[in-house]
């Protein structure tokens, strides 16, 4: 795990020191053990690791090392092969590396390394863009071809880890975070209206190849970039890997809980594979406690810790499943309990860890959690996300489920569907149906849907005028999906809305200490075969989510954990918290810089803020995206037109 930059130099224009070394130094939290830099010009490779003159090279490659496998100097990056043609840098594992290596030594590789790093390298030398499919890991990495003049970005299937991209001046910059492109001369800060909406009104960030940043775009997950470097404008994103929504297993209930066991115990298993000690989050329900325990049934001996954020109020609580799994697991256990305080005294660090705005507070939860893992010597941490979208953990994924069998015909179906969402799901049955008739809307009527309810969930402390100013569609997000929405909607989940952002989150928060953050449930084969499955083996007809999950996972993970039927996850008590904050939420709502920011209608938002105080209105995540869009705006000094 570490962190990356590079860019291309139209003429080989001399860069000024300070370009690279403010880069290092921006991404050493990333990696702190080691770095390097390497340049190219034509018949002229040169690397060191000070930056101590101005460069004046057509490519430059830099790297920050967060040292997990072969821990010697042996794997140095930039790392280049031995013919001196190809020349990587390298974020993120590669966990079937053992596996990969022992097949390019058959073909006639030498390795002089331990690292996954050189496995990488080796085998893109082999199969080129071909070996992308080859992987099981999490990366965002650029190989620099010197003989063909041409630089290679890829990430990883599921976006684990982070690649942003943007012209400047003289050429084209990559980075695995936004700050060293901010530095770059030609690169602005003004802010993407259309993002800027999307994340107030639905808190997304992540979604597509833009930014919150309209000169930063982002490499999207499971695509690669291939360009030459006399004219990289003309390259395009190329999609490598997508999940085949058609695909259908016909294996039986019993079979394919087996056969998921069978998956998701190799997955963690080489998730495991680390020369650093490698600890877990645990939340305490169903998901991380399926990792600990498989983690300890895999490693008996392993000295196997925890990390959790503890709630203090007794709705979101969820100390007592931790312990559980604590005491079945052997495990050490590490808890955190912050409160309102430590959120202001920690925010500065925090919104420079994330970089773009987020949704809510349970963000500093994981945030704390990670600090806590730093603090006992944990370089290597396992945690559950991406299980919710594949496995359709979310109670909201029931609507979709209801719309998918209603399709079908299937009233007798629907009628157990409908049932199970009394009292488990927030509108109950009335609320589930109507979301369930707004996914089946027909492409066709997408658009007339769509102006039906724009006036509706444009909320009035957005600018209107602001709006029309930019085009901005109020309804950026697909309503209707088509024949099966359920599966569609996990699609959606899984590759444009929830995961993408829940993973930048992850990366950033586990980074800001310096952490490797694994997440097990995301591999290609776990997600294929998940998207096979019918719909009754992810939701069955009593309204059990991950009901496949949970069948696999009997005996490994006590009943009491796969019986759990709330959904809870990292939630903090953030009404009480802004509540008890309120002169500090107010400063910064109705200061100076709020009132600059053309998107927000501040006395619409004073007069929103008022009724959520005195409980007029029922409480959402709204004014955390306000403060936090106001803070953001104030920290990288962006502009609004």
């Amino acid at each position: 795990m570490c962190g990356i930059f590079g860019l291309t130099n139209r003429n080989a224009v001399p860069l000024a020191t300070e370009v690279p070394r403010a880069a290092l130094e921006r991404l050493e939290h990333r990696g702190p053990d080691d770095l390097g830099w390497l340049t190219f010009t034509t018949g002229c490779v040169r690397r060191g690791r000070e930056v101590d003159e101005a460069m004046a090279a057509e490519a430059m490659l830099l790297h920050r090392r967060l040292s997990i496998l072969d821990l010697s100097s042996a794997g140095w990056q930039p790392m280049s092969t031995a013919d001196g043609r190809y020349h990587l840098t390298f974020n993120g594992e590669i966990y079937n590396y053992l596996e990969l290596r022992q097949e390019l030594q058959r073909l006639g590789h030498t390795f002089h390394s331990e690292t996954d790093t050189e496995v990488l390298l080796a085998a893109f030398a082999q199969w080129g863009a071909a070996s992308l499919n080859r992987f099981v890991g999490m990366f965002a990495f650029a190989i620099l071809d010197s003989t063909e003049r041409r630089l290679f970005l890829a990430r990883d299937c599921f976006g684990i880890k982070p690649l942003y991209h943007a012209r400047w001046r003289d050429g084209f910059a990559f980075s695995s975070e936004i700050e060293p492109l901010l530095d770059l001369p030609g690169v602005g800060r003004t802010a993407h209206p259309q993002n800027v909406y999307d994340y107030l009104r639905f808190g997304l960030t992540d979604h597509g190849p833009e930014t919150l940043f309209a000169d930063i775009k982002q490499l999207q997950p499971a695509h690669y970039l291939d360009l030459p470097l006399d004219d990289p404008a003309a390259a395009r994103p190329v999609r490598y890997w997508n999940l085949d929504l058609d695909r259908h297993s016909d294996l039986s209930f019993e079979e394919a809980a087996e056969r998921m066991r069978d998956l998701f115990v190799e997955s963690v298993r080489l998730h495991l594979r680390s020369d650093v000690p490698v600890g877990a989050a645990l939340s305490g329900g169903i998901d991380s406690s399926a990792i600990v325990m498989t983690m300890r049934q895999l490693q008996p001996d392993l000295d196997l810790h925890t990390f959790s954020y503890v709630a203090s109020e007794a709705g979101i609580n969820e100390e007592r499943w931790m312990d559980l799994i604590g005491s079945e697991a052997k495990v050490t256990a590490h808890k955190v309990r912050p409160d309102p305080g430590d959120l202001v005294g920690d925010l500065e660090s925090l919104l420079r860890a994330q970089e773009l705005p987020f949704s809510s507070t349970s963000m500093y939860a994981q945030y704390r959690v990670f600090a806590l893992a730093r603090d006992a010597g944990i370089k290597v941490m396992l945690d559950g996300q991406g299980a919710d979208e594949l496995l359709a953990g979310y109670p909201g994924f029931l609507a979709a489920r209801l719309a998918s069998v209603l399709t079908r015909g299937a009233w007798r179906e629907a009628g157990q569907v409908l049932n199970a969402a009394a009292g488990s799901v927030m509108g109950g049955r009335l609320g589930t149906l109507a979301r369930a008739v707004r996914y089946l809307v027909p492409g066709s009527l997408e658009g007339a849907a769509r102006g039906a309810i724009e006036s509706r969930v444009t909320h009035r402390w957005i600018s209107s005028g602001w709006l029309r100013r930019h085009d901005v569609s109020p309804m950026s997000i697909r309503l209707g999906f088509g024949t099966n929405a359920f599966r569609e909607r996990l699609h959606q989940a899984l590759t444009e809305t929830s995961v993408p952002t829940l993973l930048r989150y992850e990366d950033r928060n586990s980074m800001a200490f310096s952490i490797e953050s694994r997440v097990p449930f995301l591999t290609p084969e776990l997600a294929s075969f998940a998207f096979s499955l019918p719909d009754e083996y992810l939701i069955a007809r009593d309204g059990t989510s991950k009901a496949v999950f949970r069948r696999a996972m009997r005996g490994i993970v006590p009943d009491a954990i796969l019986d759990r039927r709330d959904k809870i996850g990292f939630a903090t008590p953030e009404r009480r918290w802004l509540l008890e904050m309120r002169p500090w939420v107010e400063s910064i709502l109705f200061g100076a810089r709020a009132a600059s920011i053309p998107a927000l209608n501040i006395p619409a938002l004073r007069r929103d803020w008022e009724d959520l105080v005195q409980g007029k209105k029922v409480f959402d995540f709204r004014v955390w995206r306000w403060i936090n869009l106001v803070l953001w705006a104030e920290r990288y000094e962006v502009q609004f037109d």
